[in-house]
């Protein structure tokens, strides 16, 4: 039998239902380095266009323009971190992903201008650009089964709970007013990320598993293979295509929600705050058990579900604008809020398990870059297109928004005879191999007293 990673991560599988040991000290590293992540993000957030514009006094349009242009590069690059885990592995890209952020924000008290502002802001997207795919591809590499879907439910979760404490924390430091506080802020996010960066890489190292012996490894890792073999994956190609108008739902909590709630529906400034508190905590507090409760369905039909509670959302969103008084607009929009966020329960960890096992092994890291454009094209066209279309029609905006992710719904739930039966139907991790009995040892013979001839 082949020797391979799987052993250093038996701490992971967890019981028969597939969810990792949460005594394993491997699990508690790299949950620790996930709250760190976010913790740190959670604090920066919150000054990412600021920054600049109080630090510098650049003006907040050529701030915006410079890290729109960052970002962009950022996304260009993506394809290259596919490559760069097949080949080197996914925790090597997570933690070097870290550290090349990590001396990006070190670098931003030195910046003066745009051009070094330019430099420093694309070093930080490319470090941002290589996690998701990277991220995931780790996961694969620890997990398997339901394991895969209980453990992203679970980063999810504290990913919630360290935005929000980071969140907090930068209220606080904020209130200072000074350029010191805008410093620490950033510094702080970048030593979150080296400390992650070795949480991280502490793991023990392995680069995924396999049930074929090392003949077929080592057959399998010289056959040629690039992004024409993803392309050449129909099935796969479609589940990223139908996950767009989807994801590009996940964009309204943050891009339109603000705006319409404030200057559509005329509501207190304080509201869009208070319904990111309602989402943020309703997610970091249920990913898992609902996570949990999808592991004996489809993951295609729960993704689906999902999608179609996005949807409802967005109708009821619509629908506000014609609320008769302030009481039904308060209730509508809280209502809204939480179908959005069961939407967002339903469809997240297990879309993104779904994608992960449909990925083959060999070629996991190409796969999973090219699924991340699915998100990545959303976050970036979002903001433009919203403000758009928010412009044009509130209502028309929104029932868009409910037809594409409807249409979405359905598309997954044809797509699922097309992908692997693994994919669509989440297994628990394969039970740990009996040990061998050891051979019998022969009975001594005794004499009438019973002691040994």
């Amino acid at each position: 039998m082949a020797v391979t990673g799987t052993s250093r991560w038996r701490g992971w599988r967890g019981s028969r239902g597939g969810s990792p040991a949460p005594r394993s000290p491997a699990h508690r590293r790299y949950m620790l380095g996930m709250l760190v992540d976010a913790t740190g993000s959670g604090m920066y957030l919150p000054v990412s266009l600021l920054y600049f514009h109080h630090v510098t006094g650049l003006p907040m349009t050529q701030v915006g323009a410079f890290m729109t242009l960052a970002a962009l590069v950022g996304l260009v690059c993506t394809p290259v971190t596919g490559i760069l885990v097949d080949r080197f592995g996914a925790r090597a890209v997570v933690v070097t992903g870290y550290v090349v952020r990590a001396v990006g924000f070190a670098a931003y008290p030195l910046v003066d201008d745009g051009g070094q502002l330019l430099l420093v802001a694309t070093l930080v997207a490319l470090g941002d650009r290589s996690f998701p795919a990277a991220i995931q591809s780790l996961i694969a590499d620890i997990a398997q089964g339901t394991g895969r879907d209980r453990l992203i439910a679970v980063q999810r979760s504290l990913r919630n709970a360290g935005l929000g404490a980071g969140g907090l924390l930068a209220g606080a430091v904020l209130g200072i007013g000074s350029d010191l506080a805008y410093h620490s802020l950033v510094l702080g996010n970048g030593a979150a990320l080296l400390l992650a960066a070795g949480l991280l890489g502490s793991l023990p190292g392995t680069r995924g598993r396999s049930d074929a012996g090392p003949g077929a490894e080592r057959a399998q890792a010289k056959r040629p293979g690039g992004y024409r073999d993803v392309l050449r994956d129909r099935p796969f190609v479609l589940l990223t295509a139908v996950n767009i108008p989807i994801a590009f739902g996940y964009m309204v909590l943050a891009v339109v929600l603000p705006v319409y709630v404030t200057q559509v529906l005329q509501a207190s400034a304080s509201w869009p705050g208070v319904l990111f508190a309602v989402n943020t905590v309703l997610v970091a507090g249920a990913q898992v058990p609902v996570t949990r409760l999808l592991a004996r369905h489809r993951r295609t039909r729960s993704a689906a579900l999902g999608g179609a509670v996005l949807s409802l959302s967005f109708v009821f969103f619509a629908l506000l604008g014609a609320a008769p008084d302030s009481g039904v607009l308060i209730v509508g929009v809280f209502v809204a809020t939480v179908l959005f966020t069961l939407g967002e329960l339903l469809h997240g960890a297990t879309a993104s398990a779904l994608a992960t096992e449909a990925a083959p092994e060999r070629l996991r890291g190409r796969y999973l870059a090219f699924y991340q454009f699915s998100w990545s094209v959303p976050a970036t066209a979002a903001p433009a297109l919203f403000t758009a279309l928010i412009a044009f029609s509130p209502t028309a905006m929104w029932l868009l928004l409910a037809t594409c992710a409807g249409l979405a719904a359905l598309a997954l739930v044809r797509l699922e005879r097309r992908l692997p039966d693994a994919a669509v139907r989440p297994r628990g991790p394969e039970p740990e191999p009996e040990p061998e009995p050891e051979p019998a040892q022969p009975t001594p013979l005794t004499t009438k007293e019973g002691t040994p001839q």
